[in-house]
């Protein structure tokens, strides 16, 4: 069994346009006997893309429907943030071409809970010298 924190972009990717998803990524999240989490702070993020209209997709008719819409439709588990992702965040470098305060909490979180983090983001391999494990999903 393996555990990994899905960032919010793939997140989004599973629930609206699996396309974007790599074969390795489908078989991860397809397969049963792998753990996968969202971090509250992917959840947050997904209500303000829905408030902001950044976002519209059918399923959801606004931001309220998020939570449910996660907990109904996914096997996925959301994992809340807590004092010790703080603190792992605290640490972790500000990159000048990475500020993404939403980006380092969600590495924070995968980073403390030991879950390897699957992203888009070409920018998250500088944070393996800080722990972070995480896999690619890279779409040519």
């Amino acid at each position: 069994m393996n555990r990994y924190l899905l960032d919010t972009n793939v997140l989004l990717f599973h629930l609206f346009d699996e396309e974007q998803l790599t074969k390795d990524v489908k078989r991860i999240i397809g397969d049963y006997s792998n753990e996968i989490y969202v971090s509250s702070e992917s959840v947050r993020e997904l209500m303000n893309l829905l408030q902001a209209g950044r976002i519209r997709p059918k399923e959801l008719n606004s931001a309220e429907d998020v939570i449910d819409f996660i907990n109904d439709k996914t096997r996925f588990v959301i994992k809340y943030v807590k004092e010790e992702h703080f603190r792992t965040f605290s640490k972790l470098p500000f990159y000048d071409d990475h500020r993404d305060q939403r980006d380092r909490m969600i590495i924070a979180h995968a980073i403390t809970e030991n879950l390897t983090l699957i992203s888009s983001d070409t920018k998250f391999f500088r944070y393996e010298r800080n722990g972070l494990s995480w896999a690619y999903n890279y779409k040519k």
